[in-house]
């Protein structure tokens, strides 16, 4: 662990160290790197009010992940309209340490498939075997007993070694005529570097977050974004899919047959675009997603 945070100052350098450790584990509890991203933000808002009353704090990423669980647990009992979740069952398990073989089929589960397992299971499995939290850290963060988190453990590993059998052809849909038309539009034009045409293409009260970084409204300001772009040559735009959601994939041009860097997601009104989020300042939020370029 870090020694304790001081300042304010210091809360916010640790809050972007731990960034990308906080969203893996957002978003294999709520099985989305999208909604990941928003349960995220909103832990962060919660550590920076949270942290003057509660300073000095003397186990920071331990206090920082149980906010994140706690907000993620918010976000799936708000998502299923439930005032609570599992209870565990104080089942006394061992819940050993894994082979490295194990551990690493573990932390290559889909987010869909970290979604069929219950929470307590689900919770205790990311902590421990993907993001590597000792046994007396996950019952910290859960606010679970010894032989409780056990009990998780030993029965989330189980069911993750079942489902790893079962095979995987769930059918994966395609885009609508109408999205494919729209992204392609934008996507040609983009990577043409026509940013005249793309701000053509935008709405007047167009909103854009740059995810990790800015946010701005208004054609004049997302005006500077699309300037950005035309400074620099690490970016390849390609239509795609992230999460079954029509969404644009960025590769590095320079590393060919590599996955994408990052993606973007935008949202239309009136054959406009309204909203843009540009995750390319924050890479972490690919890892996991379930992208596909589209073949239409």
């Amino acid at each position: 662990m870090t020694s304790p945070p001081q300042a304010p100052a210091e809360v916010e350098a640790l809050l972007a160290a731990m960034r990308p450790r906080l969203h893996r584990y957002c978003a294999r509890m709520v099985g989305s790197v999208i909604d990941g991203e928003d349960v995220l933000q909103d832990a962060l808002i919660k550590a920076m009010e949270a942290f003057a009353p509660a300073a000095p704090i003397q186990h920071p990423e331990a206090w920082l992940f149980r906010i994140a669980h706690n907000t993620a647990l918010d976000f799936l009992r708000r998502r299923n309209r439930q005032e609570a979740l599992h209870a565990p069952e104080e089942v006394d398990m061992m819940a050993g340490e894994l082979d490295d073989v194990s551990r690493r089929e573990i932390a290559a589960s889909s987010l869909r498939t970290f979604m069929r397992l219950p929470v307590a299971q689900r919770s205790s499995v990311i902590l421990m075997d993907v993001l590597g939290c000792s046994l007396q850290e996950v019952c910290g963060i859960m606010d679970f007993s010894l032989p409780a988190v056990k009990a998780a453990l030993y029965r989330g590993r189980t069911q993750l070694r079942q489902f790893a059998r079962e095979p995987d052809d769930a059918p994966r849909p395609g885009l609508s005529p109408a999205d494919r038309l729209r992204l392609n539009a934008y996507v040609g034009r983009f990577n043409d570097r026509d940013f005249d045409a793309i701000r053509a293409m935008i709405a007047d009260d167009i909103r854009l977050e740059l995810v990790n970084k800015t946010r701005l409204n208004g054609k004049a300001e997302v005006s500077r974004y699309f300037g950005n772009y035309a400074k620099i040559d690490d970016w390849h735009l390609v239509t795609g899919q992230v999460e079954g959601r029509p969404a644009i994939l960025v590769f590095d041009p320079n590393a060919q047959g590599g996955p994408p860097r990052s993606f973007m997601l935008l949202d239309w009104s009136a054959d406009k675009v309204a909203t843009i989020r540009d995750f390319r300042h924050a890479p972490y939020a690919i890892d996991g997603a379930e992208w596909v370029v589209d073949g239409g």
